[in-house]
């Protein structure tokens, strides 16, 4: 048996110093990193510009989305082209000046079209997105507010009957999957959403959907959770991987000051391309913007979160106000926000809910890590095998942080994770 070292001075057994991990990325799959890195025993640093919450999540539609396994591509997907071209008020809008540059990423992203793909896909997402609720319990438990994630279900409505039926196909996909949805008519929807009395009369009711009361608190109060149990959290940008015989040793931040690590995650979003290089992939991750209006004061009351089907957008009710966005435009790399876009979907808001307020309106922008085939990336590096990767979750980033967490934590700490990560590699584009 190995002799416990003791502090001559003292008699007393040392502590044995923990592990260390850092983790580039505050954002929500960051921080719930860095929480299950944490619950796992590890001295962990989190890194990041922004403060705690000003992310891609803040600015997104803030549900737990666990049964949107279906991949943005679908069937006859590369006929629309020229409609997002043309049309710049659609729910998916592709700028003119991003076509070159986004080519490969497209011819990636339309080979995902097949049927057969798209199961193949879906199947993979539900692996994740059954444990969420379970992933989720432990770090939320841990939190102040025990009202950060609401216990009411999301409704998608639509203007037809035809509407729900063109998708019929995805909708049973997802209900093989163990995903139920529930059709619902007018009264229904009445009953549920007295602001939109007489307006639909057919809709979907998901009553394993959950969202959030405000998507900006929600990853601060995970922040302020990590923290207090002795996180540290420093804002700064990552410049360098720091490395030696094939092993991260730390980082160096944008200031110069080095973190030593045992153990590196990154899960920075878009960001994360900065580090292909080093990490030894080529993972053609875009930036797909998607926008928000925030209205404080909207003089409409709304119970659930409430996804417009054929307009393509969302009502989220948060304590902050009302969120509505969801519209998703290809623009390029580095391109300037175009926040037109936000105010197309305030326009198209109000063509619903005439009375509806825009005073003070803020508007924001999210840029979601895509994938062509939507799955994010979990993995461990080849050529770092002690960097672990967590990014291109899309819009799944505030459903999937927690299970993705846990799956990063599993395998820093060399344990089998419970999902089959395969479909989630980092090589999977050769």
């Amino acid at each position: 048996m190995n002799a416990v070292p003791r502090d001559a001075h003292q008699g007393r057994p040392q502590a044995v110093p923990a592990e260390t991990a850092v983790v580039i990325g505050g954002g929500i799959v960051g921080v719930c990193c860095a929480l299950y890195l944490q619950r796992g025993g590890y001295a962990v640093t989190l890194v990041d510009p922004e403060a705690p919450g000003n992310s891609t999540a803040k600015w997104s539609c803030g549900q737990m989305a666990v049964s949107e396994v279906i991949p943005l591509s679908k069937p006859g997907i590369l006929m629309k082209v020229p409609r997002w071209l043309l049309d710049q008020e659609g729910p998916l809008a592709l700028r003119p000046s991003a076509l070159p540059g986004i080519l490969p990423w497209f011819a990636r992203f339309v080979s995902c079209a097949r049927h057969s793909k798209i199961v193949d896909i879906a199947q993979a997402l539900a692996t994740l997105t059954r444990d969420v609720y379970e992933d989720y319990a432990p770090l939320l438990d841990a939190c102040a507010d025990k009202s950060l994630l609401g216990q009411r279900p999301v409704l998608e409505l639509f203007d037809s009957a035809g509407a729900i039926q063109k998708d019929a196909v995805h909708l049973e996909l997802r209900e093989s999957l163990g995903f139920p949805c529930q059709r619902i008519g007018a009264k229904e929807i009445a009953d549920l959403e007295p602001a939109l009395a007489g307006r639909f009369a057919h809709g979907l009711l998901f009553p394993d959907w959950r969202f959030v009361s405000d998507t900006e608190a929600f990853i601060a109060a995970l922040t302020d959770s990590f923290t207090s149990r002795g996180g540290v959290r420093v804002r700064s940008a990552v410049k360098h991987i720091n490395e030696s015989a094939g092993q991260a040793t730390g980082v160096t931040l944008q200031s110069g000051e080095l973190i030593a690590a045992d153990h590196l995650v990154v899960a920075a979003g878009t960001g994360s391309s900065r580090f292909f290089n080093q990490l030894g992939i080529d993972v053609p991750l875009a930036g797909l913007a998607g926008y928000q209006a925030l209205i404080p004061n909207p003089n409409v009351e709304f119970r659930h979160s409430v996804i417009y089907g054929d307009g393509g957008f969302v009502f989220t009710p948060m304590t902050r106000g009302l969120q509505i966005g969801g519209t998703i435009e290809i623009a390029g790399p580095d391109a300037a926000p175009n926040f037109k876009r936000a105010e197309i979907i305030l326009k198209k808001a109000k063509r619903i809910l005439p009375q509806l307020s825009s005073e003070n309106v803020e508007f924001g922008v999210g840029y979601r890590p895509f994938l062509p085939d939507t799955k994010p990336v979990i993995d461990r590096s080849r050529r770092l095998k002690n960097v672990f990767m967590a990014f291109g979750h899309g819009q799944l980033g505030l459903t999937l942080g927690a299970t993705t967490g846990r799956l990063v934590g599993d395998m820093v700490a060399g344990q089998a994770p419970k999902q089959n990560l395969a479909p989630f590699s980092a090589y999977r584009f050769g």
